[in-house]
């Protein structure tokens, strides 16, 4: 397996490092995450006109660039060197991954719209009984006339807040847990001017982030806001929710590369006794088993982003592995690089903390380790 990267994705990690360390300043970000509407919309429109990421990986018939999971990898992975704040996964990632696999005119339209920077998705699929099982579905869609009304409660729908569109998971048949009777819909969304039968309770997450709840009763939508063919919604969702991991563990990358460099960079200037806490075995043998949880979590996105186009069991295990890896480097790494800091690494001034307050989320985003662990096993059963 060749982990090279090729010349045209080297220039593109190149450019996206250059604008966000020209344009993604830590304090500024940090201020505007806190306060107002929880982003930079300048930020985002750089990111359509200016970088074109929106739709660098998107197909060219909704004109995109046509690029696959290993220049996801390097997007993600550079916007998390940067701790950007901004909803790429949700929109990019769910949002056209679902809207591309479920096809048809108006989802062409609204990828065309989020290559522009013009559409911003949120996916409200998890529900306060499902856990992290996305096929948990409660919420009921039953036809009336010529309309689809929607009743149940989402949970914790990132980046709602931000989003101009909604795609929300109901089910039209079978029981509670079953992946069959799924269906998927789509619906305009304003935070501040919701539709008539939907209430939205918004906040802030740990990691200087925005979602909400959602509770839907007689929400009613028109026959059209249905995605692909009743029932079959699932087909479109476990692919799509497996990328969006991957590229979250990608980030995730790129948060542990910088907060490794940052803390070494640190032991090399803190003194003590005379000479630099580096410079001390026993710090210098816990900066080595950094190093290693790094090294295992890259290999790890490796092997998940090159199975994204593999058949279902592969790609399942290869995600689920890497979110494993993931989760236990994000709290070696983040942990220790706080504790190297000292009372320092938690603070509002030093990046550490908020570095960590984001891998503390990724280790829970998309399921924690309990949950991919029980599915790793299930996939390799006999």
């Amino acid at each position: 397996m060749d982990f090279t990267l090729t010349h045209e994705q080297e220039l593109l990690r190149t450019a996206i490092a250059g604008f966000l360390g020209a344009r993604y300043d830590l304090a500024k970000s940090r201020h505007a995450a806190k306060v107002g509407a929880g982003w930079q919309p300048a930020v985002w429109r750089g990111f359509a006109d200016e970088l074109g990421i929106l739709g660098a990986t998107l197909p060219e018939r909704v004109d995109g660039m046509g690029g696959g999971s290993v220049e996801l990898m390097v997007i993600a992975e550079e916007l998390g060197r940067a701790l950007v704040v901004e909803p790429f996964v949700d929109t990019v990632v769910i949002g056209a991954g679902l809207l591309n696999r479920s096809g048809g005119e108006q989802a062409d339209a609204l990828l065309r719209q989020i290559v522009s920077g013009d559409v911003r998705t949120a996916f409200a699929a998890l529900e306060p009984a499902s856990g992290h099982t996305l096929h948990d579905v409660s919420t009921t869609a039953r036809r009336d006339g010529d309309s689809w009304v929607l009743d149940g409660t989402k949970t914790v729908v990132t980046s709602a807040p931000l989003a101009t569109h909604l795609l929300i998971t109901a089910r039209t048949a079978g029981n509670r847990r079953d992946q069959h009777g799924i269906s998927l819909f789509h619906t305009a969304f304003d935070v501040d001017n919701p539709p008539a039968g939907i209430e939205v309770h918004s906040y802030r997450t740990i990691d200087d982030r925005v979602a909400a709840d959602l509770v839907c009763t007689d929400f009613r939508l028109p026959a059209d806001a249905l995605l692909g063919v009743e029932g079959t919604a699932w087909v479109a969702i476990e692919p799509t929710v497996d990328e969006a991991i991957a590229a979250t563990a990608a980030e995730a990358v790129g948060c542990l590369r910088k907060v490794l460099a940052d803390t070494l960079e640190y032991v090399k200037q803190r003194k003590q006794f005379g000479q630099p806490i580096g410079s001390f075995q026993v710090l210098q043998h816990r900066m080595v088993d950094m190093y290693m949880e790094l090294e295992q979590a890259i290999a790890a996105v490796y092997l998940a982003i090159h199975s994204l186009d593999a058949d279902t069991p592969t790609r399942a295990r290869a995600v689920s592995a890497a979110k494993v890896t993931i989760a236990r480097a994000a709290r070696f790494i983040g942990q220790n690089a706080v504790q190297l800091h000292g009372a320092m690494g938690m603070t509002e001034e030093l990046a550490i903390g908020h570095y960590f307050k984001r891998l503390t989320a990724i280790e829970h985003e998309f399921g924690p380790s309990d949950h991919h662990l029980a599915r790793y096993a299930a996939l390799t059963r006999p």
